[in-house]
């Protein structure tokens, strides 16, 4: 089995890779697990001004902070995992990772902050819910 756990530097993105390495341990067959976080692209004035290693820089800090808590809690569990930062649309690189990679099962925290706002602002997991071909777990 393979598990994508998707972070994004949030208490409840903590808590879902606490919860996804859980459930790997109760599994008889470890599962192959990758943690992955996708950053939003700079804006171009932004990117212009700072170069082309400042964006990557950029990245690399921004996946370092994000990764930097659900990388503990799956340290603490013992349990082995890969990592992987991109850069993009949250959902849609989400939903492409998934299934590129050919995952069986998708993590994800989520805020909770109703389905009325989710509307209006638009919810990453709401997004991948309704465009992943892979079971989406998500976790409150």
């Amino acid at each position: 089995m393979r598990m994508l756990i998707a972070v994004d530097g949030s208490a409840i993105a903590v808590r879902a890779a606490r919860h996804a390495g859980r459930l790997a341990l109760s599994m008889k067959q470890p599962p192959q697990l990758l943690l992955l976080h996708v950053d939003a692209p700079l804006m171009r004035a932004a990117a212009a001004e700072i170069g082309v290693r400042g964006v990557e820089k950029y990245h690399v800090e921004n996946a370092t902070f994000a990764m930097r808590g659900a990388r503990a809690a799956l340290k603490r569990l013992r349990v082995a995992f890969e990592e992987q930062a991109l850069v993009g649309d949250g959902a849609q690189r989400i939903v492409e990772s998934a299934r590129a990679g050919k995952f069986d099962l998708v993590v994800m925290g989520s805020h909770g902050r109703g389905v009325f706002r989710s509307l209006f602002l638009g919810s990453v997991v709401t997004k991948v819910l309704s465009h992943s071909q892979v079971p989406v777990l998500v976790v409150r």
